[in-house]
């Protein structure tokens, strides 16, 4: 071994693990999300996109607010770039995630959507599972706010083509919430009288 591999493997060493968890966080790929609204957008129609770069998210949030009520129903679609806000997840951030979520938490329609044993969220994720046989797998949570969420890491992906597997991951994804039926019935329930 030449002498600079060895003192560069003795300087990895003497580095805290502060230091080092600074150094990868300064390698973490820049993760552009300006073109998210224009690509989901056609599986969400009728959902308004908002931007969302707060509390580890870097994406959009596309919203349905029903009529008289303070519910707001919705997917997210980006990145989970810090995972401290979602440890459930055990997630290898930096990480591709969409997720359905109905807000507030434990309010009549989360209940109604995600807790009761009839609930759409519920029978979607069973319907999702028997489409899906390859992971990532959709997991279910009925307490926090990824009701239903599929997350894969981008850690070992190469940086130029990170946008490019997003894109597929994305495309993957919003496909079977879509044939799920899951889009439409939010849809639905947030704008009753438009049904006939």
């Amino acid at each position: 071994m030449s002498r600079k591999k060895i003192a560069r493997k003795i300087s990895q060493r003497n580095i805290s693990p502060a230091a080092r968890a600074k150094k990868s966080e300064a390698k973490q790929p820049d993760l552009s999300i300006d073109w998210i609204r224009t690509f989901a957008a056609p599986y969400l129609r009728g959902y308004r996109a908002k931007p969302v770069r707060t509390n580890g998210l870097r994406g959009f949030s596309f919203l349905l607010t029903p009529p008289r009520t303070k519910t707001s129903l919705g997917f997210f679609v980006g990145y989970l770039v810090e995972p401290a806000s979602f440890a459930h997840l055990k997630p290898a951030a930096p990480e591709c995630s969409i997720f359905a979520f109905i807000e507030p938490l434990g309010g009549p329609v989360h209940c109604a959507q995600v807790r009761d044993a009839n609930g759409t969220v519920r029978w979607t994720l069973g319907y999702i599972r028997w489409l899906t046989h390859r992971p990532p797998h959709f997991e279910f949570y009925e307490s926090e706010r990824t009701a239903l969420i599929r997350h894969a890491s981008i850690r070992a992906w190469p940086p130029e083509k990170i946008e490019h597997l997003s894109r597929n991951f994305f495309t993957e994804t919003l496909a079977w919430l879509v044939r799920s039926g899951l889009v439409r019935r939010w849809r639905e329930l947030a704008a009753p009288a438009a049904r006939k």
